[in-house]
């Protein structure tokens, strides 16, 4: 079972992230500042990239109800303002008895994976 999110990653998004997480790094707000670094421009925070894996979950796979347990996480690539993300999340295991699922996560823009992972998750009950 798989599913996904996108969303193009915007201004708005990362300046809304820096607020609401505190992490305020000029590499993700000061142009001037990214211009010299390896970057050359500003990037995304990895979190915020991050963060549409949760979307994927808490939305569709396997939906409301379900509780994050643990998630790793890879960040392999930077994300810049414009860029299209896509989220993947696919069931590798299930426990029936303990009701945790485990999911293979990636996020990628149309050139390359941007973060791999791996998700442990509580499953839903049957209503």
């Amino acid at each position: 079972m798989e599913s996904s999110f996108s969303k193009v990653i915007t201004e708005h998004d990362i300046a809304g992230f820096a607020e609401i997480s505190g992490d305020t790094n000029p590499l993700h707000l000061d142009e001037a500042f990214a211009a010299n670094t390896r970057f050359k421009t500003r990037i995304a925070h990895g979190m915020l990239t991050a963060s549409l894996i949760s979307a994927v979950i808490g939305t569709a796979l396997p939906g409301d109800t379900s509780i994050y347990v643990s998630q790793s996480l890879n960040f392999k690539a930077p994300v810049r303002i414009g860029d299209m993300v896509t989220a993947i999340a696919v069931i590798t295991a299930l426990d029936p008895e303990r009701r945790i699922a485990t999911l293979s996560t990636v996020c990628r823009t149309a050139e390359r994976n941007v973060i791999e992972g791996e998700a442990r998750i509580m499953v839903p009950a049957p209503a």
